[in-house]
């Protein structure tokens, strides 16, 4: 165990005057306060926590994410949530450190938002942003990294953190304040900042300088983690670019609640009223530059010539929604345009599809995303467009679908072509999917490993 040390004095971390220096379009200065606690499962009374107050049996543990999705809340990453709550159930006393601003929803969360959940929730402020990719975004963060830091300097009497990546900054405030009271790191890779933003902005030099501090600030994280978490061997790979391989690194997919998943399909399945004789071929996700749904909707365009009962479902919405709804219009495609939906919900179209495409376009970064295990669980059979050579191999070698070139309309519509026509196939690749599901993405197990490099690191204490 870490020793816990009396916490320093809570001062405002970033003034409104501060703020107001900065060209911001007209968002609002942040409050007096940089975070507040919403939880019921914090102890009320031990307002200090670093104050001599005894740890329980099993440490107390810091796990921060800017993106997550709250109880409660409909969009957003359940993946930090779901260890908050498989550590809080393994005994330990668990802080969870997140965003006031709603990422998904590009909205506060209300000053009296409250949480049902067996972790302290902290909710940090930032300014916050209107779009994904936009200069206020960056300010955001740098907002937010300077309250995450304020945060630490008032409560730092942790065994452990656990830290997302991105948003660079952030991380590194964290990582910063772990190595200052000695504490150890988990970095954990659920995304590649700035080779992400390639993909929108990719200007020989220009690029380069325009990206060189979130290069500096990944390094700068990784350099200080006591171990790596990845979404994907790739991801979890990364750091040690940047670093000496001399710490432990894990490779735990994002996964999914199965149980959660099968609760949607039996409740959902039978309110679709799906017509007998429509094929359904369906993505879910955002609906953005990264995941090129134009192609897709030009490639259903085409096989609906052959198959006219086919319909492409898009679970999802996002910056392009507009221009897909133009292309749809203008190729005359049978697609629905569902919008982002309850994810049990969710879960009930997938099972309820033919074929699920996971459409990314050429330069994506993406490895294995979030959606992969709720495909898997569907035990319906994929269209691949990832340029990851990883999962294009897990693909093949686990045999639940075919992979296909990115960004070619005649390619992907050939492939769904071959499916629809091919039911056995498509049952079989159903089959193979759903028990890689089981195996490999359900958090209730997959995450058991997690568990277990947190007690050894907890157990070690600081290098």
């Amino acid at each position: 165990m870490v020793d816990h040390t009396s916490n320093a004095e809570h001062d405002q971390a970033v003034t409104s005057d501060e703020i107001d220096e900065i060209a911001f379009d007209g968002e609002e200065s942040l409050a007096d306060e940089s975070f507040e606690d919403f939880t019921s499962a914090a102890d009320e009374d031990d307002e200090e926590a670093g104050d001599g107050a005894s740890a329980p049996a099993r440490g107390r543990i810091a796990v921060y994410s800017i993106d997550a999705k709250l109880p409660g809340e409909v969009k957003g990453a359940t993946r930090y949530t779901f260890l908050c709550s498989l550590l809080a159930q393994a005994g330990y006393e668990v802080d969870f450190i997140t965003s006031r601003f709603q990422h998904w929803d590009k909205e506060m969360r209300s000053k009296d938002f409250a949480v049902d959940a067996p972790y302290a929730v902290h909710l940090i402020d930032e300014p916050g942003y209107p779009k994904n990719m936009c200069p206020q975004r960056i300010w955001s963060h740098h907002i937010m990294a300077k309250n995450v830091a304020d945060f630490f300097e008032r409560d730092h009497a942790f065994d452990l953190v656990y830290c997302q990546i991105p948003p660079n900054d952030v991380a590194v405030a964290v990582a910063e304040a772990a190595e200052r009271y000695r504490i150890p790191l988990i970095i954990d890779v659920n995304d590649l900042w700035p080779e992400a933003f390639r993909v929108a902005l990719d200007v020989p030099v220009v690029s380069n300088v325009a990206f060189a501090p979130f290069y500096a600030q990944a390094k700068r994280a990784y350099s200080l983690a006591d171990a790596i978490v990845g979404t994907s061997d790739e991801y979890a790979s990364r750091p040690f670019k940047d670093r000496p391989n001399t710490i432990p690194k894990l490779v735990v997919y994002v996964g999914n609640d199965l149980a959660e998943f099968d609760r949607g399909v039996d409740e959902f399945a039978l309110e679709l009223d799906r017509p007998e004789d429509e094929l359904w071929v369906t993505y879910a996700g955002t609906l953005s530059a990264c995941y090129d749904i134009a192609t897709l909707i030009r490639a259903v365009a085409q096989v609906a010539e052959k198959h006219p009962t086919v319909r492409l479902k898009l679970l999802g919405d996002g910056v392009d929604r507009a221009a897909l709804e133009q292309v749809a219009a203008e190729e005359k495609a049978p697609v629905d345009f569902l919008g982002y939906l309850p994810y049990r919900q969710m879960a009930a179209y997938l099972e309820s599809s033919d074929v699920l495409v996971n459409s990314l376009a050429r330069k994506a970064p993406q490895s294995v995303p979030t959606k992969i295990a709720d495909y898997l669980a569907a035990g319906k059979p994929m269209v691949n467009t990832s340029p990851s050579p990883e999962f294009g191999l897990k693909v093949t070698q686990d045999d639940f679908g075919v992979n296909v070139e990115p960004e070619q309309p005649a390619l992907l519509a050939q492939a769904l072509d071959t499916l629809l026509s091919d039911e056995p196939e498509r049952m079989r690749m159903g089959m193979n999917a759903r028990e890689v599901a089981e195996e490999q993405f359900d958090r209730s197990k997959a995450y058991q490993a997690t568990l277990k490099l947190i007690e050894s690191l907890i157990k070690q204490g600081k290098r």
